[in-house]
């Protein structure tokens, strides 16, 4: 049987910290690797082959893992959900996402990092920025627009 396709990637991800290599880091980073948007912890425990017997703490636990390790962003939802996603590249502790206000989407602004430099008063020292881009994704606009011409089309009848 073939492996999944993000199974080797995320092991030398999880290689390559040094720390212990264990089936439920691989895995639940291969998850998140293979994802389009950022998940909730519920999203990444349903992808889980459920066959491996990873628990919901223990996926709890690998995704803060992950997020310490600086293998993952943790990102704070509208709906007071976390969301993961997978740190493929190298990021500064500064970067900025996208967050879909309809469906909940949230993905990675890579392009950004340079332009997020704030100046912090003398004595201080900042830690990371946190910055999210609020607004609808390419899908929901869509759907939006299509709703929005059936009204008017209902309206003119």
């Amino acid at each position: 049987m073939a492996l999944p396709p993000k199974l080797p990637q995320a092991e030398n991800m999880v290689r390559e910290t040094g720390e212990r290599l264990t089936r439920p880091r691989v895995e639940v980073l291969a998850v998140l690797l293979a994802a389009e948007r950022a998940l909730s912890h519920h999203e990444v425990e349903s992808r889980i082959n459920a066959s491996l017997g990873i628990d919901r703490v223990t996926v709890y636990r690998v995704l803060d893992w992950l997020s310490e390790k600086g293998l993952a962003h943790k990102i704070a939802g509208e709906d007071r959900l976390w969301r993961y996603n997978a740190a493929e590249h190298a990021h500064s502790q500064s970067h900025a996402h996208f967050q879909c206000e309809r469906c909940g989407m949230v993905i990675c602004l890579d392009e950004q990092e340079d332009a997020l430099r704030v100046r912090v008063p003398r004595g201080f020292v900042s830690r990371e920025i946190a910055l999210t881009v609020k607004g609808f994704c390419a899908t929901c606009m869509h759907a939006h627009g299509a709703a929005r011409r059936q009204r008017a089309a209902n309206q003119r009848h």
